[in-house]
């Protein structure tokens, strides 16, 4: 018998990805986004705070090692969205982020939401509000590290780092050096029955 896990109690987390396998992710995403957009030509990446925005920077430097004609700090935005999501009422005391466009702006362009975590779609509903008080891009594609499922919106991820099947009762935990202590790169499912 396994006294570690007892009858009820929820199993341990599981890293379903390391740091290896983050890179590997970003690294087919950033050149699954030069191939749909066939190339880099007015390309724009917004993330998503927290984790979207380190993750657009990763993809941005990794679509500059691709094409060296790209600077990746003048790709890269940050995209907050917290005053247009629709659970304030519920829950009131989220800290609004910086929004930082780059200079070239969104008109015309091919902008690609980036997140960690594709879950029921109400985040990028309210970035998608968020983005037409800024412009009119031409395109708007998503690009998530993970997509868990359960949505309550017809939203899709145009490129994912992995689809994960979850329980609705599980928490998926996306973990990035640059904004998680200790400063590791993983994704961890907590929870699980």
């Amino acid at each position: 018998m396994d006294l570690s896990n007892p009858p009820g109690a929820s199993a341990p987390a599981r890293t379903v990805l390391a740091s290896a396998d983050i890179n590997r992710a970003l690294t087919r995403i950033a050149h699954e986004i030069l191939e749909a957009n066939r190339g880099a030509a007015d390309l724009v990446l917004m993330g998503i705070p927290r984790r979207g925005y380190p993750l657009a920077r990763r993809l941005a430097d990794k679509i500059a090692a691709a094409d060296p004609s790209v600077d990746p700090a003048a790709i890269v935005g940050q995209l907050d969205v917290t005053m247009f999501r629709d659970d304030l009422a519920r829950q009131p005391t989220r800290t609004p982020h910086a929004t930082r466009v780059p200079l070239s702006g969104i008109d015309d362009k091919v902008v690609v939401l980036v997140d960690d975590v594709l879950y029921s779609g109400r985040t990028i509903r309210a970035a998608l509000d968020a983005l037409t008080e800024l412009g009119r891009p031409r395109i708007v594609r998503l690009a998530v590290l993970v997509d868990r499922g359960h949505r309550e919106l017809p939203i899709r991820a145009d490129h994912v780092g992995k689809n994960l099947p979850t329980a609705v009762v599980e928490k998926v935990r996306v973990h990035l050096r640059e904004t998680d202590v200790p400063a590791v790169d993983e994704v961890v499912i907590e929870g699980a029955p």
